[in-house]
């Protein structure tokens, strides 16, 4: 597949790999995106057609937004259960379906391919994706291994496709509200952060087992909304975890045996950051932010189905629990992200959540695995450090090798790993040449 991301790309004229023989770092050419020459030539926003790979819960979700989206048209869906693919698309008046994903990903009426497949198969996808000139919305994670998700990042910036990354609670407007009083000062400069996170019941055993544990397939939303909150990179980590409440899984390996655990992230400046993460509430789905600033501080409720409240003697509050599902609690923001991919795509403006927001949350989660499992504070440089690349597009991880590269220099800065995306191409015309310099550092060469 990483041969492939290249050839293809190469023999669309997208990408020129000759500038790079003795590295493999492909480089775009001056050929601008379909989407912008079409946006000069008629001076009209133009309708995109789209897939989407995937029709359980996330992907019926995404569908229904998109065919709510102006100027976006869903044109063919897949499932390996075809006769889901098959009720998708009669349930939403798409006008193919298919049980093969690279059915959509080969498609030539599709521009932009929607993946909401399980996260085993979105690296490829990805690559697939980019090396047939496809932009891309993908569901967190991008892949489930650090060094693959540089490269499908990469394959996708190398090909000149905008890539977009789900974590919908960027799009949330209890947390949008958080962030917007942080920009305007309306509580001064921030201090402190603290964001829970915790399920009304635990999760089975099978879902548990494999998943990655704790920090990876839960606390990772929260992590990420630290970052977003505090506007800026962390600079490390101390975690721990326990288990309270299944204890079932006390079996596990690593953090899939806690179903508890905590996090305190350092940023810049002093700022501090607190995130819990629960499998258990009694009392429903818990989602909630807390910024303390120097002038005041604004903190989030969890979301109701209604604001019915009781007034009894023994009791006054809300009438109902909180919601009790995620896509419930949150189905306002996964339609409101996708549609904000879709006008991305429609007026040919920069995505608002990239791959190099995608690939800094796994490093956060994976550092906070690596703090609970070594008890100590964990540096995110010591994560980033960890990955070596000998061409953009292909990558390892020096903690499973045997042998150190020569010449090779770890760098720090996760940015410093990725190709600039086809937006900031598009800003800033010099950044593909700063990166190839910068890459020729990084590998010694």
């Amino acid at each position: 597949m990483r041969v492939l991301c290249l050839v293809v790309a190469a023999a669309v004229g997208v990408v020129d790999v000759s500038g790079f023989a003795n590295l493999g770092v492909p480089t775009l050419s001056a050929r601008r995106s379909v989407l912008s020459m079409a946006a000069e030539a008629t001076d009209t926003t133009r309708n995109i057609k789209v897939g989407v790979i995937g029709c359980g819960r996330i992907g019926i979700v995404h569908l229904g937004a998109i065919t709510k989206a102006p100027n976006v048209t869903p044109v063919i869906v897949s499932n390996p259960t075809i006769s889901k693919a098959e009720k998708a698309a009669a349930d939403f008046g798409v006008p193919r379906f298919t049980a093969d994903a690279m059915d959509v990903i080969t498609d030539p009426e599709v521009d932009a391919v929607w993946i909401c497949s399980p996260s085993q198969f979105h690296a490829d996808q990805i690559k697939a994706c980019a090396a047939n000139g496809k932009h891309i919305f993908c569901e967190k994670p991008i892949a489930t291994d650090l060094a693959e998700t540089v490269e499908a990042i990469n394959a996708c910036n190398a090909a000149g496709v905008k890539l977009m990354i789900g974590l919908q609670r960027r799009f949330d407007q209890n947390f949008l509200r958080v962030k917007d009083a942080i920009i305007t000062k309306e509580v001064g400069t921030p201090i402190m952060i603290k964001l829970c996170s915790r399920d009304p019941s635990p999760p089975p055993f099978e879902y548990v087992k494999g998943g990655g544990g704790i920090f990876n397939d839960m606390a990772v939303h929260d992590l990420d909304m630290t970052r977003f909150l505090a506007g800026t990179d962390p600079i490390d980590i101390l975690s721990i975890g326990s288990c309270h409440i299944d204890k079932s899984i006390e079996v596990l390996p690593g953090s899939e045996k806690y179903d508890t655990a905590c996090c305190i992230v350092r940023y810049p400046n002093g700022v501090q950051a607190m995130v819990d993460v629960c499998r258990q509430s009694s009392y429903g789905y818990d989602q909630r932010a807390e910024v303390l600033g120097t002038e005041g501080m604004i903190a989030t409720d969890n979301v109701y189905p209604n604001t019915a409240k009781i007034f009894k003697n023994q009791f006054t509050g809300n009438a109902d629990m909180p919601y009790d599902f995620f896509l419930s609690r949150y189905n306002e923001a996964y339609v409101t992200e996708t549609v904000a991919f879709c006008q991305s795509l429609v007026k040919d403006t920069p995505v608002p959540c990239t791959g190099e927001d995608g690939l800094v949350a796994l490093i956060m989660s994976i550092a906070a695995d690596k703090s609970a499992a070594e008890n100590r504070w964990v540096k995110f440089s010591e994560i980033v450090a960890d990955v070596y690349c000998s061409s953009p597009t292909e990558c390892a991880l020096l903690s499973q090798s045997e042998v150190f590269p020569e010449n090779f220099k770890p760098t720090e800065d996760a940015s410093s790993l990725l190709i600039p995306d086809v937006d900031k191409q598009k800003s800033e015309p010099n950044s593909v040449q700063k990166f190839k310099d910068a890459f020729k550092e990084f590998v010694g060469a």
